[in-house]
């Protein structure tokens, strides 16, 4: 019943819907401003910034992960990181979300990465729980730094004048 599929242009809408309920499970749903034209251009356009697989139940679209490549200098080869794995709350605990997971671990190795990576809410115990019970391990010693949204100018003239 479960089928994963590559996602497609005419898939902009629905990876934008499933962006949007995965920021109102997470209590965020005001940071969301990506539109469909954001999705277009970036996952479908002349450069791609991420890629997206959509899991669908019966034919219906439930689910979706999205990723994209970084780079790691320690090991000298680059890494998969998984922005976002969403299922919708009806399809939940059918194996969607592993079928996902393990989805983009295949990618991975098949593209030779030295890391699968992913980030998970301290307050989504049940999500911790399953990561590691598939073998992924925390790493409470990082903490995610960011400068986001017009931050991003302000830092880099402020750099820029320190010369």
């Amino acid at each position: 019943m479960i089928h994963i599929r590559p996602a497609h242009p005419r898939d902009a809408d629905l990876i934008l819907a499933f962006v949007r309920e995965l920021a109102e499970y997470e209590k965020a749903p005001h940071e969301v401003t990506a539109t469909v034209a954001d999705i277009l251009r970036d996952g479908f356009g002349e450069r791609p910034r991420f890629e997206a697989a959509i899991a669908e139940w019966a034919g219906e679209s439930a689910g979706f992960a999205l990723w994209f490549y970084n780079y790691s200098t320690w090991t000298g080869r680059h890494g998969l990181y998984l922005e976002d794995l969403f299922v919708r709350p009806p399809f939940r605990g059918r194996g969607l979300g592993k079928a996902l997971l393990l989805h983009c671990a295949q990618i991975a190795a098949d593209q030779g990465c030295g890391r699968y990576q992913w980030q998970v809410l301290d307050w989504n115990e049940s999500a911790i729980r399953f990561y590691e019970g598939l073998g992924a391990r925390a790493l409470p010693e990082w903490i995610t730094m960011r400068i986001a949204g017009s931050d991003i100018a302000r830092v880099a003239s402020s750099t820029e004048s320190n010369g």
